[in-house]
């Protein structure tokens, strides 16, 4: 770019997006006169979606602010917890994010979950259909411009990603509500209604019974109940009880 000189300053949790030499402090970006400072921003690394603020010699802007030369911009982070106008807070994850989208629904988090990979144009219009927050480790997606909200994974880790998440849009917890396979939600059931689907040892067993109503499985407290139970008490203790009334049936499927 050939343009307009601005100085930009990135707060320091945008710094594993920037370029090292952007890490401390302002530096020199030059324009090229006719692009948005959204655009500018993106283009050195940094998705919208983390970006809380756009600060040009100490008034806010919106991101279709076009800088002229001398500008000092301010690029600051989202506020946690970060609030989602518009809709029901709803996610939607991308096919890399499995373990953390069982993880959202044992806590009772309405996170839908691609398992296979349809391509970032596909998960793009369904955050906007759906209006989800698009939940992703990839910069490119969530740069997309059909997305209605996102937000970046921050951690490869399953319990930083959970914290991560929920110390940033703070939802409402109510562990044992959710299907970790699909979703949908749990009733508790009866032995007698779910029978057929137990087996000998199962129905010897246990006594206390759940299931989706989307995709009929059946729920119980399994062999995974401490690692579970292990999952939902730390993020109770952490980040509070809210809406904590749900089943006590555990599944025994993986998180």
């Amino acid at each position: 770019m050939n343009g307009p000189e601005i100085l930009l300053d990135f707060a320091p949790e945008l710094g594993i997006f920037v370029p090292h030499e952007r890490r401390n402090g302002p530096s020199r970006a030059v324009t090229d006169g006719a692009s948005t400072l959204g655009h500018v921003v993106e283009s050195l690394g940094v998705p919208l979606t983390e970006v809380g603020a756009l600060v040009v010699d100490g008034r806010e802007v919106p991101a279709g602010h076009v800088p002229a030369a001398g500008e000092s911009v301010s690029v600051r982070a989202v506020t946690r917890p970060q609030e989602v106008p518009g809709a029901p807070l709803r996610f939607l994850l991308d096919v890399h994010l499995g373990t953390l989208a069982r993880r959202l629904r044992l806590l009772g988090v309405d996170a839908a979950y691609e398992s296979t990979d349809i391509g970032d144009p596909a998960l793009a219009a369904r955050s906007a259909a759906e209006r989800r927050v698009l939940l992703s480790r990839d910069r490119g997606l969530l740069r997309r411009r059909e997305l209605w909200a996102g937000a970046y994974v921050y951690s490869d880790r399953p319990d930083d990603q959970l914290r991560d998440i929920l110390g940033r849009f703070a939802p409402v917890l109510r562990p044992w509500t959710r299907c970790s396979a699909c979703n949908g939600t749990l009733r508790a059931a009866t032995k007698d209604e779910v029978a057929d689907r137990l087996e000998g040892g199962t129905r010897g067993t246990y006594d206390v019974f759940a299931q989706c109503g989307s995709c009929d499985r059946v729920f119980w407290r399994g062999a995974h109940h401490d690692r579970l139970e292990g999952i939902v008490t730390r993020a109770l203790e952490e980040f509070g009880d809210a809406g904590t009334a749900g089943l006590t049936a555990r599944t025994t499927a993986g998180s």
